[in-house]
């Protein structure tokens, strides 16, 4: 058992709010546990200059973890993104490029932005699952403009935590866990059962391929759980700002 009385197996509880607010086409707020992420969706009707020759489009993602989401204040980043900000924005727009069929985008740009609200672990897997909803939401709208069909969607896309901790794989690590484990490993899925991201580092100690297996079965587990949370809330009604 551990702290929050969850099983190693266990998500925390997830919550996924729609059109939080009412300016982006995809807005959402997601909430694991005490970590909350407020993630929306924007369109624009171009590509970066690098992109334009191949005519097909492209999503791209920002990340920011504001300056009260911990319990000590984060200065803004004003003018430089710091080496963990850049890493994260890569993943996130990597996993949720792999969401979307980009030749029948044309050239037009989906734009992510996952701001966190409050941090408590696991927040780049909490903002890929919950900005996967802004995203269809902002598809949805792609396609009531005339841009695309409805074919453009290819994939769910999901993440969640894993870690050793205490010598046993445990599921979606709060940050008392994850400073405390032995190895710490972030899975990204698709709902075809391919891995988008599987990384894993041994933070205190190295790890086997046994230990590795069960990491990954765990998380395929869980991020299962988190396709049918995103489903149900594509499936409600989009009023969580409106």
């Amino acid at each position: 058992m551990r702290a929050d009385g969850r099983g190693p197996d266990e998500l925390r509880p997830v919550e996924i709010i729609r059109g939080f607010t009412r300016s982006a086409p995809g807005s959402v707020l997601i909430r694991t546990g005490r970590t909350h992420v407020f993630c929306t969706a924007s369109l624009e009707a171009a590509v970066p200059s690098w992109r334009e020759k191949s005519g097909a489009g492209w999503v791209t993602a920002e990340y920011e973890m504001l300056p009260a989401s911990t319990a000590q204040r984060r200065p803004r980043s004003r003018l430089r993104v710091d080496g963990r900000t850049r890493e994260i924005e890569r993943v996130i727009g990597r996993s949720l490029r792999m969401a979307v069929d980009m030749e029948k985008m044309g050239p037009r740009m989906i734009l992510l932005d996952c701001d966190v609200l409050q941090a408590d672990g696991g927040t780049r897997t909490a903002a890929i699952t919950g900005v996967y909803v802004a995203l269809c939401d902002a598809l949805a709208e792609g396609r009531r403009r005339g841009w695309w069909g409805d074919d453009v969607l290819q994939a769910a896309v999901a993440a969640v935590s894993v870690g050793i901790v205490d010598g046993q794989p445990v599921l979606d690590l709060d940050y008392a866990e994850d400073v405390t484990a032995t190895v710490d490993c972030n899975l990204v899925m698709t709902d075809r059962g391919e891995w988008v991201e599987v990384q894993a580092t041994g933070e205190h100690a190295a790890y086997t391929d046994e230990q590795l297996a069960a990491m990954l079965k765990l998380g395929r587990a869980g991020i299962e759980q988190l396709f049918q949370t995103q489903r149900d809330a594509l499936r409600g009604e989009a009023n969580g700002g409106r």
